[in-house]
């Protein structure tokens, strides 16, 4: 079973399907896995152990019965910690929640054990999914350089996936959490649509920003978890009734005659050159594969990174209202000042937020008449040291022009992936996102399958021996 754990999660499902692999022997293997790598890496806060054992037997008993098996049949996967999980605590990375233990799965949840999912435990992830990890939290390391941040605030989910610690995770996504440890973690992370997934039972950063979706090493892994994720839920008043398309079906098409728009001003202010090297070369690439390039110029965007904080800061107070500010010290510094910050922003200024929303989204939706996704960076450069990131994330100027590509399109609610792109002089893995229409998902893992089938994979930060 040597590089087993690297495998796609998707060609190691098919071979536990065919009765190749069993899914008792998979799991075995990761968990020993997690063993040998999580004292130095610290990807999780709980490893299910057991139960993830008593799953695979039992889906193993099931195949060799002849039931029918589920799109993720023996596959095993891990959870970011804001999920609840039945009888499993819940921590949201925060102290405040370090012992609660929930009566109910949240609806991914249920919705990936119904396909056939065996769960490792749960991931690490900043404090309440905000900026920074609490203090009593030992960060999660980022496997191609420990010295380098492992992104925030799915910071887990990219370090498991990327590792070999688990075969695809889910992250959530209100200012970047799904694409910035995808990005640093090289690896492939899909935002849907706002609505498509449902939050229900995901502890809330930003009710109106936040986004559930998988992140994983391929993009057909990632379309297979989506189409597991995605649909209706009438627990969530924020799901939408679209129905749910084939997206493994969209990975055969071609891109012939797909627009893809950039806009050159936006993809190389305060960007590294070598992020803007790699959007380029994917650029080239695309071109080369038939796409249609042209240049757009994308709505002001300005006044939603400038005021993310007064959204989020809003929306976070109402979520943690019932233990802030009663059990303020309980909190870390970074999501403190957040909560006090949102106990006294102005009405207008939340409400000015909201206009800013509708104006760019239309705005938006106008430049995406005329092409059907557009290509940008994820971060401003490849991942940054984390001595970098301990002082960027105590001035403002500098979060400000962190989430100059992410915030933006989770006020929006339009569809993202994020794609690998190579690595740097430095060995650390570059990215770039491309943004779709509204439920425009189809088109964006048939274009991210193309561009990942046409370029060199990169090798896997740690070897079989690590």
């Amino acid at each position: 079973m040597n590089e087993l754990h690297y495998q796609s999660l998707s060609d190691v499902c098919r071979r536990m399907k065919s009765g190749e692999l069993t899914s008792r022997a998979v799991t075995e293997h990761m968990l020993a896995r997690i063993e040998a790598l999580e004292p130095s890496l610290g990807a999780y806060v709980t490893v299910t152990e057991k139960d993830a054992l008593a799953t695979a037997d039992r889906l193993d008993g099931e195949r060799q019965e002849g039931k029918p098996l589920g799109a993720l049949h023996g596959v095993p996967i891990a959870l970011k910690d804001l999920l609840y999980t039945r009888g499993v605590r819940t921590t949201c990375g925060t102290r405040v929640l370090a012992d609660w233990i929930p009566d109910e799965d949240a609806t991914v949840v249920t919705r990936l054990k119904e396909a056939g999912a065996v769960i490792l435990g749960k991931l690490k992830l900043t404090e309440g999914a905000y900026s920074s990890h609490h203090p009593d939290v030992h960060a999660p390391k980022n496997p191609w350089n420990p010295a380098h941040w492992s992104g925030a605030s799915s910071s887990g989910s990219g370090v498991s996936v990327a590792a070999g610690l688990a075969f695809g995770a889910i992250g959530s996504d209100t200012g970047g959490s799904i694409r910035f440890p995808s990005a640093a973690n090289g690896i492939v992370g899909i935002k849907p649509t706002y609505g498509r997934v449902s939050r229900y039972g995901a502890f809330p950063l930003a009710d109106s920003l936040d986004h559930l979706g998988p992140m994983t090493r391929t993009v057909e892994d990632a379309a297979r978890m989506l189409h597991v994720l995605a649909g209706h839920d009438l627990r969530d008043p924020t799901s939408l009734t679209d129905p749910v398309p084939n997206y493994t079906g969209a990975l055969a098409d071609q891109v012939t005659g797909v627009k893809i728009g950039v806009d050159w001003s936006y993809v190389e202010t305060g960007v590294t050159a070598d992020v803007v090297v790699a959007v380029r070369q994917a650029v080239d690439t695309f071109a080369g594969l038939g796409a249609v390039v042209s240049e757009v110029k994308l709505p002001d965007h300005v006044p939603l990174i400038e005021g993310w904080a007064i959204t989020c800061a809003v929306e976070c107070a109402l979520a943690h209202a019932d233990h802030f500010p009663e059990r303020k010290d309980d909190y870390g510094p970074e999501l403190a000042a957040l909560l006090d910050m949102g106990r006294s922003v102005d009405a207008l200024a939340y409400a000015r937020m909201e206009r800013a929303r509708e104006r760019f989204r239309a705005d938006l939706d106008v430049v995406l008449d005329d092409v059907d996704m557009l290509i940008a960076p994820c971060m401003l450069s490849a991942a940054p040291t984390l001595e970098f990131m301990a002082t960027a994330l105590a001035d403002r100027d500098k979060t400000v022009g962190f989430i100059n590509f992410t915030a933006p399109f989770d006020y929006s609610g339009h569809p993202t992936i994020t794609l690998p792109a190579g690595l740097n002089d430095a060995g650390l893995p570059l990215a770039f996102q491309l943004i779709g229409r509204h439920l425009g998902e189809p088109a964006l893992v048939r274009a991210g399958y193309a561009f990942e089938q046409a370029g060199t994979p990169i090798h896997p930060p740690l070897d079989s021996d690590s």
